[in-house]
């Protein structure tokens, strides 16, 4: 498995740069959602532990990143991110090592958890996932851990959303079990607040078929009056440099 990976086109950050603290050849995560295009989930878990040393992922980061152009480099990769427990500590070291801004793919399955709140406040771009708008579609969609309430994951969300002083979007994944759901699901959102939703389906090879883009414009509308971006219309963002070793403490698009 590579530790570091990339960089990747992606429609939401550019040209990411991978890190993945899991590292681990089957997946490791909270949720075990039925559109994962890693499959099924090998270790379902919520308990935290350091699964890469630090040491480790900054030496596999030196050695690319005199390789590789990249906006950002994203944490993200074979499962959760946040279960890692150095993640707060390789946050930083990421971006001592690159000078670019740090993101953070989270479930947001843990945000609850004031420890996972704190490591996350060191990123510049935190991307959140929100599927559903009630528990009884959690455990039909995402599949969770079963010590995880959809209460504990809107509350973590709410907290995390005006703690952070980066840019917090939320992406909605919609597939045919909770596209009709979509006015709900928006709902919920407007009590987070997040500062840009990201409205996806399962373009990647996946169990569960994509919305086309008729189906995905069909749900668009419940998001009006939010500032939503959705993957068959968004354009490459243009990510906004670290100039030296300076944290940027907002980061926002350049249209």
């Amino acid at each position: 498995m590579e530790i570091v990976y990339g960089p990747v086109s992606s429609w939401r950050l550019g040209r990411s740069l991978g890190v993945d603290p899991i590292c681990r050849e089957g997946k490791v995560c909270s949720f075990d959602c039925v559109y994962c295009s890693l499959g099924s989930t090998t270790e379902k878990m919520i308990g935290r532990k350091v699964f890469v040393a630090t040491e480790q992922i900054a030496q596999a980061l030196e050695k690319t990143i005199k390789k590789v152009e990249a906006d950002v480099v994203t944490f993200s990769g074979t499962g959760e991110p946040t279960l890692a427990q150095n993640l707060g500590e390789l946050i930083e070291v990421a971006r001592d090592i690159s000078g670019l801004p740090i993101a953070v793919l989270t479930n947001s399955s843990l945000v609850n958890r004031k420890d996972v709140r704190r490591d996350l406040a060191g990123a510049d771009i935190v991307k959140g996932k929100l599927d559903v708008p009630n528990a009884k579609l959690l455990r039909q969609i995402n599949r969770p851990h079963m010590g995880i309430l959809f209460e504990d994951i809107v509350g973590g969300m709410k907290k995390f959303c005006k703690e952070f002083k980066g840019e917090f979007a939320v992406e909605v994944m919609f597939v045919p079990d909770n596209k009709n759901f979509s006015e709900e699901i928006a709902k919920v959102l407007g009590t987070i607040g997040p500062d840009e939703v990201q409205i996806n389906t399962p373009l990647r090879p996946s169990p569960v078929r994509p919305l086309t883009r008729k189906e995905l414009k069909g749900v668009q509308g419940s998001f009006e009056g939010m500032n939503f971006r959705s993957v068959y219309e968004a354009e490459k963002p243009k990510i906004r440099r670290v100039v030296g070793k300076k944290k940027v403490k907002r980061l926002k698009r350049v249209d």
